[in-house]
């Protein structure tokens, strides 16, 4: 049996790493050859749906199927789901009976039957499904079902689904399965923003940094990164800190923008520990500290990410400093992986 996940919870779709990538130039400081792409997965996540509704309306009892789901008893859950979605037809119902069957929650998985379940779903235009539709379609090779799953997309965003209306953005910014159009991406990304999704946030962010199918707009692009690192995205948190210390969109701002690199780097993000091992070993927004500088060198390395003049850094260090420096970092790091 696999561990619980809420309802509605399709596989969010990856068209690539690198398609939206965090910015690498900070001013003094050299440029690492890595970057992180951020597509609808994790990240999650790191990702961003939102549990089936329970198709309760307020002062009303709980729905039974939805509060079994919640109490670990999906059996009952899926055969009072299936009960439900026969007799009076509800959408929730079909789509809790979907994810439990895709997903094996407490039964046998059967993933012919939750799709049967999904497409009951779509029929009825259920958002959720209409983007897991989707997603399975796109994994498949055959490009007709990929312009299907753009559709699927398309009617998902259009009835209110964020995953899906970024899922298309993507689709439209890397031009491979649908035409290439930066400003009907920038469009799709702005309804999943208006969400808060995060992804979305970061990758209009993006999109206004270049003026890639927006007008260039720095200020803008700052804002929606502020707010996607509020919302948890490590990627916009580390691009925020490069504006920050940049003074791109913003005022410029060393101290803030090491919080935001440490802040990014505590979230195991492998640039912002570069970034932040950096302004720590020239004391640049933040004291200078060369153990923890090597610390969170050795953290961004254990994710293959290398940086010369930090192994230099650490080559000088005595054995008691180097310890320290490893001691600083096992919590992202085991031993084995520097």
């Amino acid at each position: 049996m696999r561990p619980p996940r809420a309802p509605g919870r399709g596989a969010s779709l990856r068209l690539g790493a690198g398609l939206l990538a965090a910015g690498l130039a900070v001013a003094g400081l050299a440029t690492a050859a890595a970057a992180q792409g951020k597509a609808a997965s994790s990240p999650a996540p790191r990702t961003t749906a939102k549990p089936a509704s329970s198709n309760t309306a307020p002062g009303q009892d709980p729905d039974p199927a939805y509060t079994a789901f919640q109490r670990g008893r999906f059996r009952t859950a899926l055969d009072l789901a299936v009960s439900r979605a026969n007799g009076e037809g509800d959408v929730a119902s079909m789509v809790l009976a979907a994810e439990l069957l895709s997903q094996g929650y407490g039964v046998r998985q059967d993933p012919a039957a939750a799709q049967k379940w999904y497409e009951a779903a779509a029929a009825r235009g259920n958002a959720d499904a209409l983007f897991t539709l989707g997603a399975i379609l796109m994994a498949s090779p055959s490009a007709v079902n990929k312009d299907q799953a753009v559709d699927f997309f398309r009617r998902a965003g259009e009835n209110g689904s964020a995953r899906a209306a970024y899922n298309l953005g993507l689709v439209y910014l890397q031009g491979e399965v649908a035409p290439k159009e930066p400003a009907i991406a920038a469009e799709w990304f702005k309804r999943a923003a208006e969400t808060d999704q995060p992804d979305a946030l970061y990758a209009l962010a993006t999109l206004y940094r270049d003026g890639n199918g927006v007008p260039r707009d720095p200020i803008e692009s700052a804002r929606l990164l502020q707010r996607a690192s509020e919302v948890g995205n490590d990627v916009a948190t580390t691009e925020l800190a490069i504006a920050v210390f940049n003074g791109i969109g913003m005022p410029k701002d060393e101290e803030r923008a090491a919080a935001l690199f440490r802040k990014a780097a505590l979230q195991g993000n492998v640039i912002a520990q570069n970034r932040y091992a950096r302004i720590l070993s020239a004391g640049r927004g933040v004291p200078k500290d060369v153990i923890a500088a090597a610390g969170w060198h050795l953290a961004a390395k254990a994710q293959k990410l290398d940086d010369p003049m930090l192994d230099k850094l650490v080559a000088g260090l005595t054995p008691d400093q180097r310890a320290q420096a490893e001691k600083l970092i096992r919590p992202w790091a085991p031993p084995a992986a520097y």
